[in-house]
């Protein structure tokens, strides 16, 4: 009987082989033949590990090149007017990397994950073909190895929530169009084997959806689960609990339910739905997006909790949601301390604890084996030893942020953009960049060299000042306005602090897949957190020294270090949020003391950590904004004070904004044009805003008549008097090749609107 599953698994390479050859082939120094064979090696190796490991559901299908909402685009014949003339690897990375001729799909973040995934452009025009050779070719490959696989799937009515209307429709008007294809597909599926399992991922139904969306549920799932009956759909949710979405399935004829009971509790109350339903039930007890190791007694607990309902015999064990949001393996780990390092499971060792776990639930203590009990043993002391390290516990940490803390920062904003205006003397549209900007091959070189002990520290510094020193001079020969030191010494926006943060761990492998071939190395957080010395204030001020215009300071937010960190699990979000703030307000403190006018406190990833679910927002916004107004309390009235959020859809969170009291937010616009902006004129929002105005995540090129257009769309909505010019985000991932020409024309552009504005 087939007792475990993992929900899917990371695609990027323990050693981030697909990375490199993506970015190989993108730069024409290999074919894309070679980027086909490293993912084929790729996927016999983690069905494999999974199958060495007792994984008895293992997925095809959950690897992508790109992103698997992509994939389904792609399979569906979802393709733009703008490529429809392109064909196989050129069409599939121009949607989701834009060429010269057309900008790339929209990106946003993968619900309140850190992962980013292609949203589909939909009209009632399209003319949808299926494409289903990806799919049927995956589950082909791995049979011939031996393993059958479960066919993993992005459900019909998830695409289409994920989707955008281009013809500004409801995309759910679509259900009609988009369903025969996945008819279609399950009809191609059906003939690859006797008895296929199809697990079909329906994380929309873990949000707060209206009836509408709703309606959809059973006429997809009656049509789905009876196209073939060698086809048992499992329908998945994850990252919150779909109590709504499970009464209405339990009425079709799926075979199963794959439900998040870690992250979504309350899917606890539709257990009595599910017994007698005759329905198998994939429960999600082993944590797929964090990093501390299961407590295998403790999960043991909940699993026999949730079998007082479900029959044992209904019941398969399952990772929380895909493995795709942990770390590959911790195999590579050799300098971690090894007390906390035993704290820690990636998603290699996930494989284990859930075959373990699903041992012990269908088996007494008696049955399991010598090797069994001993790994059972010594998850037992892990978990003990983490709970009373004197490592966790800082009393001084704690007695400050408990009563020794100012919440907010002086003056009011009107009172203070007055002084800032005067004491700055910017102009109008005053031109800027977010941050970073490219780290070259040297710099990373230069990095690596200095923390494996290659080279001196003298030597290291050397390398980043001159990196330094072309920076500034670039920015002021094409005539940035207000300039930045460009962040050669910062590996990553979060880790860099996490590395200088006391109750911060980081890791030399810990890669996570952010978007495409961009992966992230999110430092965590084990302990209380404090700042034993200033992190920034020398890199800015020698860069400050290096120019008579104004250097900002660039600090990440402490929402965002939480949000893009792996936190501890025994303490509350909120209360570890705070201590990064109370951190933060000392960097910003010294700072200014040492002569910086302008801080930028990065909060990219604000909205990320919304909670799906309304009823936890409002808990959710008060800790937060309150976290970064402590973070910049310590910020004089003369001293400006920015910020910047990526993705955010900011209809819904307006007010929230507007709280954090920043003076001025910079944003991501250019693949939306000026329609976020519109929220703010609406609102009457009166801080200054920085719209991007050309989109970075492309290496194109944008002219400047392109991004005048685009500044000209953002006049429309606010005067030029509260408007900011940067690009969409940080420039820390494009070459200097595509950085240089397009900042020279954003400032020719600003240039020719100003002379117009006259």
């Amino acid at each position: 009987m087939s007792k475990n599953y993992v929900v899917g698994f990371p695609r990027i390479g323990e050693q981030r082989e697909l990375k490199k050859v993506l970015e190989s082939f993108w730069a024409n120094n290999c074919s894309f033949k070679d980027v086909k064979n490293v993912a084929k090696e790729l996927k016999k190796r983690h069905w494999n590990y999974q199958k060495d490991a007792g994984i008895d559901f293992i997925s095809s299908n959950d690897f992508s090149l790109y992103d698997n909402m992509l994939d389904t685009a792609i399979m569906l014949g979802a393709i733009p007017k703008r490529f429809k003339e392109l064909k196989d690897e050129e069409l599939y990375f121009s949607m989701a990397r834009g060429n010269k001729h057309s900008v790339a799909m929209e990106m946003t973040k993968w619900f309140n994950t850190n992962y980013h995934y292609i949203v589909a452009e939909l009209s009632l025009d399209d003319t949808y073909e299926l494409n289903a050779s990806k799919i049927l070719n995956e589950y082909k490959e791995a049979k011939e190895l031996g393993i059958k696989t479960k066919i993993n799937l992005i459900g019909p009515i998830t695409f289409l929530g994920l989707s955008k209307r281009v013809d500004r429709g409801d995309t759910n008007e679509l259900f009609s169009k988009i369903l025969p294809i996945y008819e279609e597909l399950l009809k191609e599926i059906a003939k690859l084997d006797e008895n296929i399992t199809l697990q079909i991922d329906e994380p929309i139904f873990a949000k707060d959806n209206d009836t509408k969306l709703l309606s959809l549920i059973k006429p997809a799932y009656d049509t789905l689960a009876n196209v073939s009956s060698n086809i048992n759909i499992i329908v998945t949710t994850y990252f919150e609990h779909s109590n709504e979405a499970t009464k209405i399935l339990l009425n079709t004829p799926i075979w199963a339910l794959g439900l998040d009971f870690l992250y979504g509790e309350q899917n606890l109350e539709s257990l009595k739905l599910i017994q007698g339903s005759s329905k198998k039930l994939v429960a999600g007890v082993v944590d797929g997006r964090n990093i501390w190791k299961n407590n295998i007694l403790k999960t043991n607990e909940l699993l026999e909790t949730i079998a007082k309902t479900v029959d044992k015999k209904d019941i398969i064990v399952s990772s929380s949601c895909s493995l795709l949001h942990s770390p590959f393996t911790l195999e590579y780990e050799d300098k971690l301390d090894v007390n906390i390092k035993n704290w820690l499971s990636y998603a290699k060792e996930k494989l284990d604890e859930i075959s373990l776990v699903s041992k012990l639930f269908f088996n007494s203590l008696d049955d399991l084996n010598e090797e069994e009990t001993t790994a059972l043993d010594k998850n037992f002391k892990a978990n003990q030893d983490r709970k009373t390290s004197a490592l966790i516990h800082d009393k001084v940490v704690q007695e400050r942020v408990l009563n020794n803390i100012k919440l907010q920062r002086d003056g009011k904003y009107e009172d203070r953009i007055k002084l800032q205006k005067s004491a700055l003397k910017y102009k109008d549209l005053a031109t800027t960049t977010i941050g970073s900007f490219p780290q070259t091959p040297e710099v990373r070189q230069a990095r690596k060299e200095f923390k494996n002990n290659t080279i001196s520290k003298e030597v290291y510094e050397a390398n980043m000042k001159a990196y330094i020193d072309d920076c500034v001079s670039f920015q002021e020969e094409c005539g940035i306005e207000i300039l930045v030191h460009g962040e050669p010494e910062r590996n990553d926006m979060v880790e860099y602090f996490g590395e200088q943060l006391k109750g911060y761990g980081f890791s030399q492998n810990g890669w996570v897949q952010s978007y495409g071939s961009r992966c992230v190395k999110p430092p965590f957080i084990y302990g209380d957190i404090s700042r034993p010395k200033p992190m920034t204030v020398d890199w800015i001020t020698y860069a400050q020294s290096k120019t008579d215009k104004i250097m900002k300071g660039m600090l990440t937010g402490p929402v965002t270090i939480l949000n893009w960190s792996f936190v501890r699990d025994d303490k509350e979000r909120s209360e570890v949020s705070k201590q990064i703030a109370v951190a933060l307000s000392d960097e910003i403190d010294d700072l200014q003391k040492a002569g910086i006018k302008i801080i930028q406190v990065d909060e990219a990833a604000f909205k990320e950590g919304y909670p799906l679910r309304a009823q936890k927002i409002k808990s959710y916004e008060k800790w937060a904004v309150r976290d970064f107004k402590i973070a910049v309390s310590s910020a004089k009235e003369k001293t400006q004070i920015h910020t910047h959020m990526c993705y955010s859809e900011f209809n819904d969170i307006i007010q929230t904004i507007e709280d954090m009291d920043a003076d001025v937010i910079s944003i991501e616009t250019a693949r939306s044009g000026n329609e976020l902006l519109k929220i703010f004129k609406k609102y009457g929002y009166k801080q200054e805003v920085g719209p991007g105005v050309y989109d970075i995540h492309s290496p194109r090129i944008p002219s400047v008549n392109e991004i005048k257009k685009q500044i000209d769309m953002l006049l429309e909505v606010l005067p030029k008097e509260q408007l900011w010019i940067n690009p969409d985000c940080g420039l820390k991932t494009r070459r200097w090749e595509e950085v240089k020409p397009s900042l020279v024309n954003m400032v020719e552009a600003v240039k020719l609107v100003r002379e117009e504005l006259k």
